[in-house]
C-alpha cells in the first residue's frame, strides 16, 4: 500500500488525510505544534478560566466542502445556528437594527419586502449587489458597485469577512465566488452555522479520531525542516536530526503556511503580503435578545467590532483587515472595542464601567491579502514535482482564505496523489 506524509495539521492537511484514508492510502501527518487545527482551534486559557476559540468562523450551508468534511467526520450534531438564513445587525452610528431574511428559494422575493431587506435600499440595488458575480476582471469591491445603503450596511461588511481585505483592495472575482455558491443559489445555501462548542471539538478532534480509527499516524511537536529533492519528486523529509526517506510510489501533500511551504520549497512562487485579524474575548454572560438570540452572533456597522459571538460564559468579536490595529496594545484594542459590545448588546451599567477579564488574539499573517497581485501568486495543487501536492487556503481554489478554501484545497491535493 503506498504511504502519503502530510506536513501539516490544518484543516487542508486533515481534509487531505480524511480522502486519501478514504481512498484506502496509509496516511502519516506531521504538526509543528503541539496540537491539530492550525488557525481553526480552541485552548483553554487560565487567565480567563475559559475554553475559547483562537477566532471566530461562520459557516454558510452553500459551503459543500465544509459540510462533506463535516458529515465524514461525523460532526453534524456539534454544529449550531438559525435553521433559516438569518444575519441580524446594528448600526453604532445610526441606532438603527435590522435582519436581512434571504428566503429559501432559488427566486429571490425576498428583496421585495422592506422588512427583509437592508432599511433604505431599493431592488436596483440589488440588481447591482448580483452583477457582482459575473466580474472576472481585477475590479476591486470597492468599485464593485455604487456607495449606496446597500454598499454601506451589507456588502462592505460581508466584504471584509470574507476577503479579508478592505475593499479598496479586495478582488470583487473572489467576492463573486463566494457570491455564486451561497446568496446566488438562494437562501437555502445561506443558512449560517458555527460549533456550538469550539472550533476543536467540531472541527479538528473528530477528524483526528477518525484517522486514529483508520490506522493514520499523527505526530505533534515535529517540524519538517526540510525536503531532499531530486530526479523531479521528494526522497526525504526532514525533522530534527531524522530523515525520513520516500521511497518510490509514496508520496508528500505539502499542507503548511505559504511563508513555510516557500522555505521548504525554493522557487516556489506563493503569496508574500498578508492580513491580520484580530479577536477579542470579554468573560461575561449574556443573554441575547430578538434575532440574535435564534443566531447568536451580530454583524456591527460603524465600530471598531466587526461580527460579536455570544457564546457561554464570554463573548467573541472578530475584527478583519486589521494591519492598523494589530500592533496596539492590547488594552487599548479591548478598551476601544468593549464600548461597541455594550451598545450593539444594549448591556446594562455605566458606559465608562471597568473592562471584564479579556483575551485580545492576534494573528498577524491572518491569510494572504485578496488582491489582485497575490492572487496571481497563488499556485495550483500539483507541482513540478511528480509525488508533491499543495494544500491551503492559500493555493489556487478560486476562493478567498476561508474555512471552505482550506478544506477544498485538502480535496483536490488528494485527488492529485491519487490521480498521479
Amino acid at each position: 500500500m503506498s504511504h502519503v506524509h502530510i506536513i501539516g495539521a490544518g484543516l487542508a492537511g486533515l481534509s487531505a488525510a480524511i480522502e486519501l484514508t478514504d481512498a484506502g492510502r496509509q496516511v502519516t501527518l506531521y504538526e509543528t505544534g503541539p496540537a491539530a487545527g492550525g488557525r481553526c482551534r480552541s485552548y483553554f486559557d487560565k487567565e480567563l478560566d475559559l475554553t475559547i476559540d483562537n477566532g471566530n468562523h461562520l459557516l454558510l450551508s452553500g459551503n459543500r466542502s465544509a459540510f462533506a468534511y463535516i458529515r465524514k467526520i461525523g460532526a453534524l450534531d456539534l454544529m449550531a445556528g438559525p435553521n433559516r438564513p438569518l444575519f441580524p445587525f446594528a448600526d453604532l452610528k445610526t441606532g438603527e437594527r435590522w435582519s436581512v431574511r434571504p428566503n429559501k428559494g432559488r427566486i429571490p422575493w425576498w428583496v421585495f419586502s422592506k422588512a427583509r431587506r437592508v432599511p433604505g435600499t431599493k431592488l436596483s440595488d440589488y440588481r447591482e449587489l448580483a452583477a457582482i458575480a459575473r466580474i472576472k476582471d481585477d475590479t476591486v469591491v470597492g468599485e464593485s458597485m455604487r456607495r449606496g445603503r446597500l454598499y454601506w450596511k451589507l456588502l462592505e461588511p460581508l466584504s471584509i469577512a470574507a476577503l479579508n481585505t478592505r475593499p479598496q483592495a479586495g478582488l470583487a472575482r473572489l467576492l463573486g465566488a463566494v457570491m455564486r455558491e451561497t446568496l446566488l443559489r438562494g437562501g437555502k445555501a445561506c443558512i449560517p452555522s458555527f460549533p456550538a462548542e469550539g472550533l476543536s471539538e467540531a472541527l479538528i478532534d473528530p477528524a483526528i479520531k477518525l484517522l486514529t480509527e483508520r490506522g493514520a499516524t499523527v505526530h505533534f511537536n515535529r517540524r519538517v525542516s526540510a525536503l531532499t529533492l531530486s530526479n523531479d519528486r521528494v526522497n526525504a523529509i526532514h525533522t530534527g536530526d531524522t530523515a525520513i526517506p520516500i521511497p518510490a510510489g509514496d508520496s508528500v501533500v505539502l499542507a503548511v503556511p505559504p511563508w513555510v511551504a516557500a522555505d521548504l520549497l525554493p522557487g516556489l512562487v506563493a503569496p508574500d503580503a498578508f492580513e491580520a485579524i484580530v479577536n477579542l474575548h470579554f468573560k461575561i454572560d449574556v443573554v441575547p435578545e430578538g434575532d440574535v438570540a435564534e443566531t447568536g452572533f451580530l454583524g456591527v456597522i460603524d465600530g471598531t467590532a466587526e461580527w460579536i459571538f455570544i457564546k457561554p460564559g464570554y463573548v467573541s468579536i472578530t475584527i478583519s483587515a486589521a494591519n492598523g490595529i494589530v500592533d496596539d496594545p492590547s488594552r487599548a484594542i479591548a478598551a476601544t472595542v468593549w464600548p461597541n459590545v455594550r451598545a450593539a448588546l444594549n448591556l446594562p451599567g455605566s458606559p465608562d464601567a471597568a473592562l471584564p477579564p479579556f483575551r485580545v488574539i492576534k494573528e498577524k499573517r491572518a491569510t494572504f491579502a485578496a488582491t489582485a497581485v497575490q492572487e496571481l501568486r497563488r499556485p495550483p495543487a500539483r507541482t513540478d514535482w511528480l509525488n508533491l501536492a499543495l494544500a491551503g487556503d492559500w493555493t489556487r481554489t478560486g476562493l478567498p482564505a476561508t474555512i471552505e478554501g482550506a478544506i477544498r484545497s485538502g480535496v483536490t491535493a488528494a485527488k492529485a496523489i491519487l490521480s498521479a
